[in-house]
């Protein structure tokens, strides 16, 4: 999220961009931007093994969150790119230790955050003091990394270079299988959190939203640019290829 790359903005939860876990894979290995990431990080010596799917991106609140006009004036623990893209919807971004979150939605600095899918929600507690589970995600996946220092990974032999890249596949790979049966689990049998979700208009807003905010990022330089048309390209191309790629 805070690498020395221009393409930390899509670190993280870049709106609407992803749907599903195996848009990741599918974005990286198939559509260009693991050579993309590869390059940037080889600017500044940095060797990007891979990129998997982990956990979706939705609102978990201390209060219920039936339209878009409740967002407005909550104070929600988020990521950079995540926050400045919700701003727009009333939402104060606020950043805080990941460790004092728990705290901060006990005493009222917070009222809810933007951070995971609803596994992490109970892994780390904040089920019992926020919830309320929005199911309408902002992004079907987080972008999960691995990555070495340039000069260590090239001292490796290419056998243990190779190792190395299968170890960190299979890590995404359980990720994905693990976050895409748990967050169904959780929703069906979790005992803390009540589901919420949006009116269809109102989700609908947000999606235009997020195109348009596409844009605005797309125009800040010729390599966001180039991602930008990628994840349209491939956002157009699961549409048009209708279901179960995508669902209207």
């Amino acid at each position: 999220m805070a690498s020395p790359t221009e393409v930390t903005v899509f670190g993280g939860y870049f709106p609407f961009a992803l749907r599903y876990s195996l848009d990741v894979p599918a974005l990286f290995n198939s559509w260009g931007l693991k050579e993309i990431w590869e390059e940037e990080y080889a600017k500044v010596g940095i060797k990007h093994i891979s990129a998997g799917s982990w956990d979706p991106c939705n609102f978990n609140m201390k209060e219920p969150i039936n339209s878009l006009a409740d967002l407005n004036g909550k104070r929600v623990f988020t990521f950079p790119t995540a926050g400045r893209f919700l701003a727009q919807f009333g939402v104060i971004p606020v950043t805080l230790p990941w460790e004092d979150v728990e705290v901060a939605l006990q005493t009222g600095e917070l009222d809810g955050l933007a951070w995971s899918g609803i596994t992490e929600d109970y892994t780390s507690g904040w089920s019992k003091v926020a919830p309320y589970f929005l199911v309408n995600n902002i992004s079907g996946a987080w972008i999960g990394h691995f990555f070495a220092n340039m000069d260590r990974w090239n001292a490796l032999p290419p056998h243990l270079q190779q190792l190395m890249q299968t170890c960190f596949d299979q890590s995404h790979y359980r990720r994905q299988w693990w976050y895409w049966a748990g967050e169904a689990k959780l929703r069906v049998e979790g005992a803390d959190m009540k589901l919420t979700s949006l009116p269809a208009e109102d989700y609908a807003k947000i999606e235009e939203a997020a195109h348009k905010f596409w844009d605005e990022i797309a125009a800040e330089s010729e390599l966001k640019a180039k991602v930008v048309d990628i994840i349209r390209k491939y956002n157009d191309t699961m549409v048009k290829a209708g279901q179960p790629y995508r669902y209207g």
